[in-house]
């Protein structure tokens, strides 16, 4: 994959795995936006790198589609991580009695739900490169395996005749 020059959105990326993520991006080249909740260190962390921060909830459709705007500002959008998560977890039943229903109601919504509404803002498949607009970089459109055109992997041997009658 070609990342130098490509625009990614990375969501959760003002601590843990998003942070890693967007320095990674941008020692490869890409430029980033940057998506974290206001109360998050996001502003810092985009001065810091050099990347663009857009405050927001990853549940939040609008705020999704601020950052896709910053983003298209860049160039298009070639990249995109989702790195958000709630830092609350417990047991089911522990010590002390059950984990909280609206907290838990609170981690899926951003686990799940947020990485869907970022999923759906995205270009369709219809508007993404095809192989002709493509960089020289991309893959064939030739299919990885052999099991992706229905045929067995292993090419089969076959017994000479004479094997077969018993």
């Amino acid at each position: 994959m070609q990342i130098a020059g490509s625009v990614a959105v990375v969501t959760g990326a003002a601590s843990g795995l998003g942070l890693a993520t967007t320095k990674a991006l941008v020692a490869a080249g890409a430029s980033v936006v940057i998506v974290d909740l206001p109360t998050s260190d996001g502003k810092q962390v985009a001065e810091d790198l050099g990347v663009a921060f857009s405050p927001g909830d990853v549940t939040s459709e609008d705020d999704i589609a601020a950052a896709l705007d910053t983003a298209q500002e860049r160039g298009p959008l070639r990249i995109a991580v989702n790195c958000a998560g709630v830092p609350d977890a417990a047991r089911v039943v522990g010590k002390h009695g059950p984990f909280p229903l609206a907290t838990f109601r609170k981690v899926v919504e951003v686990t799940s739900s947020g990485r869907s509404t970022s999923s759906a803002s995205l270009p369709s498949a219809s508007a993404r490169p095809t192989r002709s607009t493509a960089s020289a970089g991309s893959s064939s459109t030739r299919p990885r395996s052999r099991r992706s055109t229905g045929r067995s992997a292993r090419p089969r041997t076959r017994r000479p005749r004479a094997a077969w009658s018993a």
